[in-house]
């Protein structure tokens, strides 16, 4: 008999709203797929007409919580103007949510800009950490008292890294930074802007400081909102030779920990989003994901004891694999449960897990070729058809444990 996860431990899966939702065009993903500079989004999953149906499926699936994020330019389409028909939106969804016992957990902000923010300089603008505050008080204030769980942004890390440095992501932004593989793990030859780099700091100090004043606002509207960070964590394994040790000892600094010490101590609570493993000057498996990735779920522990020493609690707010059919997901999600579990025995704080993404959805720069869901979507038909592992995750969740 395997040990169990403690009472009230909460099992879901993640969904983003652009990635999701469709019909969105004042942001500047819209306007890069307009630009033809990343492929379009459009409908998506048509998830903002769907979400009763999808939440439906995530309680059939015996989820206890959803991780879902809000979209900035619906809700502040025009600068300091907020729009009362999306603000109802998302009380909608809360409530259904909850009328499905689902725990909602909500992200603030999930990579997507207002076209009136980007197209102003976005995050690189020195009044950012304020704007953001203001649409947090206002989410806040609209939205705070049907959720208990407020996430301010996500990987924000990966945000500023594809955006000035390896320049995949708006604003396109590259860098001279030679040690950083692109989103696809492609090596990127071409690098001139030596400004991205600087802008590229910039952006992560304004980042820290936008969350400092979204977790005091949001405090202050309501204090007993648990208020945390989204933080990607890749584990940098230490290789043999010297040179490898500094540049993962490097690496392992500047992604996982820089920001995160300059926010901690304005969080309630840790997500971990973790995705694979790595080791410089090494190939660690032949085993590869659908992103090209290392199939690596077991070192989720290392992930979540890397975060350990900041002593707050943490959950697993995204952790998956790209599958096109779904022939890896079930052994994926098993061993990174079970990883997550030795990761609580051996006293880690660990409250949550969601897997990403309970649907397939627009993955970015990679359009909608990558397939990340519990449940297939027919982009054509807009059909959703429960995928077998979805299934071993139920069973998982029912037990309260590993199951073979």
């Amino acid at each position: 008999m395997h040990k169990k996860f403690p009472n009230g431990f909460f099992w879901g899966a993640a969904t983003a709203s652009y990635q999701v939702e469709g019909g969105i065009e004042n942001t500047d993903w819209a306007k890069a797929a307009r630009e033809n500079r990343v492929p379009p989004c459009g409908r998506a999953c048509d998830h903002y007409h769907r979400y009763e149906e999808d939440f439906d499926i995530a309680k059939e699936l015996g989820h206890t919580a959803h991780r879902f994020s809000l979209e900035w330019a619906r809700i502040e389409p025009e600068e300091g103007k907020f729009d009362r028909e999306a603000i109802e939106h998302y009380r909608k969804v809360i409530s259904a949510l909850r009328e499905r016992n689902l725990e909602p957990i909500m992200t603030l902000w999930h990579f997507t800009q207002p076209l009136w923010f980007s197209e102003s300089g976005g995050f690189e603008r020195n009044d950012s950490p304020e704007i953001f505050a203001r649409y947090a008080e206002f989410v806040t204030k609209e939205l705070g008292h049907g959720v208990t769980h407020i996430t301010t942004m996500n990987e924000p890390n990966v945000f500023a890294t594809q955006g000035w440095i390896n320049g995949e992501w708006p604003p396109f932004k590259v860098s001279s930074k030679p040690w950083q593989r692109s989103y696809t793990g492609q090596v990127i030859k071409k690098r001139s802007k030596i400004s991205a780099l600087k802008n590229y700091f910039l952006v992560m100090k304004n980042l820290a400081d936008a969350h400092v004043l979204a977790y005091k606002v949001i405090k202050s509207t309501q204090s007993h909102t648990k208020v945390s960070i989204v933080k990607h964590i890749h584990v940098y394994l230490r290789p043999k030779g010297p040179l490898n040790k500094i540049r993962a000892l490097f690496s392992n600094y500047l992604q996982n920990h820089r920001f995160t010490k300059r926010v901690y101590k304005y969080t309630d609570e840790i997500g971990v989003n973790y995705y694979q493993a790595s080791q410089y000057g090494n190939d660690i498996t032949d085993k590869k994901t659908d992103m090209g990735w290392n199939f690596t779920p077991e070192y989720i522990y290392d992930a979540l004891v890397l975060m350990k020493k900041y002593k707050k609690p943490l959950f697993v707010s995204e952790a998956g694999l790209a599958d096109h059919d779904d022939s890896d997901r079930a052994e994926y999600i098993t061993k990174q449960v079970a990883a997550t579990l030795q990761a609580l025995e051996d006293g880690i704080d660990v409250r949550g897990h969601l897997y990403w993404s309970l649907l397939d959805n627009y993955e970015w720069a990679l359009g909608f070729e990558k397939r990340f869901g519990l449940v297939e979507v027919n982009y054509e038909t807009l059909e959703r058809t429960i995928r077998p592992s979805a299934y071993v995750y139920k069973k998982i969740i029912e037990e309260n444990s590993v199951v073979e």
